[in-house]
């Protein structure tokens, strides 16, 4: 659970944390528009999975009202609970790649900027050399 305290998110000068675990269960149901049991039985199956309290109750994010609904019309559209399982799954990792791609970009530009003779010019192809043993 997160560290902000109640008084806290009054503050309009302070940044609500998205993943920090507010809201009951039957707020996170009315924000979503799903009934409490299915938010319990979509934490059971692991399609969101809120934080919990010392005493385990469930506090939803708003990150997870998000992935709620998200669940919510992919089952609309007709996918099962494993699909949108997997869909979720292949997001995220999704998500992550590009995130790892973008630290990449920023460390190869770092490294070109600190070493100006080894510029690479984009676009240019090296020459390959196959070698070829003699019989």
């Amino acid at each position: 659970m997160s560290t902000q305290s109640i008084n806290d998110t009054n503050d309009p000068n302070k940044e609500l944390d998205a993943n920090a675990g507010l809201y009951v269960i039957s707020v996170a149901a009315e924000l979503s528009g799903l009934h409490p049991q299915t938010l319990r039985q979509y934490d059971r199956l692991g399609l969101v999975s809120p934080n919990r309290t010392e005493g385990r109750n469930r506090r939803y994010s708003l990150r997870d009202i998000a992935s709620l609904r998200m669940v919510q019309r992919l089952v609309g559209e007709g996918i099962n609970h494993a699909g949108v399982k997997r869909i979720i799954e292949l997001e995220s990792a999704v998500s992550n790649l590009a995130i790892e791609v973008a630290q990449l970009r920023l460390e190869m530009d770092s490294l070109l900027e600190s070493n100006p003779q080894k510029k690479i010019t984009k676009g240019k192809r090296s020459e390959i050399i196959v070698y070829e043993e003699e019989k």
